[in-house]
């Protein structure tokens, strides 16, 4: 039986938090290059509901996947959504920070398995609502320190070998800015979207499973092409072409990583609606062909968006093997033209479904959002 707060609680918690998910426009699979990024926020978010546990047990639950997660606090969750959360606790504990046990609970309006980092939401509204019950300072943990701690946790508790973008998107993004990131450096700042645009997400019906995709092997190619080019990470290529020195597949993923670079770098400095669409569908092509993660669906949904009235460009979303498509459309004919792509799309027996945009959903007030 699905468990309101209330009954989860005994009460009401002690707090709420939330965080949203993320569209990346540019910018894929160069955050462990250290590279460029410009993500937004999406409209839907994660919240997180908590208070302290009064026992000596965590207590975690979901009423998305109607499931309990109950370990001591000498102990571990088991792997699942609760991994997250713990590895949450763990590191915020490695700071000398301490925590009680606590009772967690996680509702979503972000659609799992869709490429719009559930994961990295589930992370930050976790941290926040920590924050918030602990009384954490901001010195001690503020929103970039906030968002290397979720991205430890996916890593070090969830065993995905992931970058910071997600984690840094959930935490300072919004919905009506790009959010540039330097992943060596972590400077970042705000960027508005192309004059006369708006965004669509489609989903192509394809669940992606990140942990189970290949995205840790092309991070390992990567990282092999950047040393036998001799830089740091590819992020540190000065001459595009030196790429092509490399046995396949390091060329293409390294040629890939380059150029998408370039992509990020050309668009953050603002170009025309005209010229941002032609980068995005430059970083699906690139995506397709040189970084082999996109599939058959997300490239038939790609090309129904391009050739759908008031489209600029289009191109998968997320780490790929499955999720959605973004596309950069002229203002006022998005729902317009994700309709016509999904008429398109959909004629083979295929499901899409657009994700955003969507009316913002109504949450419980958070005491710890940001400003």
């Amino acid at each position: 039986m699905t468990l309101n707060p209330d009954t989860f609680f005994g009460g009401a918690p002690e707090v709420n938090a939330s965080a949203p998910g993320r569209v990346n426009l540019l910018g894929e699979h160069t955050d462990y290059n250290d590279g460029f990024m410009l993500p937004v926020a999406t409209p839907q978010r994660t919240t997180v509901a908590m208070s302290r546990s009064g026992d000596d047990h965590f207590h975690f639950y979901s009423p998305n996947l109607d499931a309990t997660v109950t370990f001591a606090r000498d102990g571990s969750a088991p792997q699942g959504f609760g991994s997250y959360i713990e590895g949450c606790i763990r590191l915020v504990q490695a700071e000398g920070i301490e925590v009680p046990p606590l009772r967690v609970y996680v509702e979503t309006d972000l659609p799992v398995g869709s490429g719009l980092s559930s994961s990295a939401a589930l992370e930050v509204a976790t941290l926040r609502a920590m924050r918030a019950l602990l009384d954490i300072g901001l010195d001690a943990l503020d929103d970039v320190k906030l968002a290397r701690i979720a991205q430890r946790a996916e890593i070090e508790y969830a065993h995905v070998n992931c970058g910071i973008m997600d984690q840094m998107a959930s935490s300072l993004a919004d919905e009506r800015n790009m959010l540039f990131i330097d992943a060596r450096t972590l400077e970042h700042s705000l960027v508005p979207l192309p004059p006369g645009t708006e965004l669509i997400v489609v989903d192509s019906g394809v669940a992606r499973k990140l942990a189970a995709s290949k995205y840790n092997e092309r991070r390992a190619e990567c990282e092999e092409g950047a040393k036998k080019l001799g830089v740091q990470a590819l992020r540190d290529v000065t001459d595009p072409a030196s790429v092509e020195r490399l046995p396949s597949p390091l060329r293409e993923r390294a040629r890939h990583v380059v150029h998408e670079n370039l992509r990020v770098l050309e668009a953050a400095q603002g170009v025309s609606a005209e010229r941002f669409g032609e980068l995005m569908n430059a970083s699906h092509f690139s995506l397709r062909d040189d970084y082999e993660v996109s599939i058959p669906e997300l490239d038939a949904l790609c090309e129904a968006l391009r050739a759908a009235p008031g489209v600029l460009g289009a191109r998968l979303t997320g780490a790929g093997f499955g999720g959605a498509c973004v596309a950069l459309c002229r203002k006022g004919q998005a729902r317009q033209a994700a309709a016509s792509a999904l008429a398109a799309y959909d004629q083979d027996g295929r499901q899409g479904r657009i994700l955003v945009p969507v009316p913002a959903p109504t949450h419980r007030k958070d005491h710890d959002e940001p400003v």
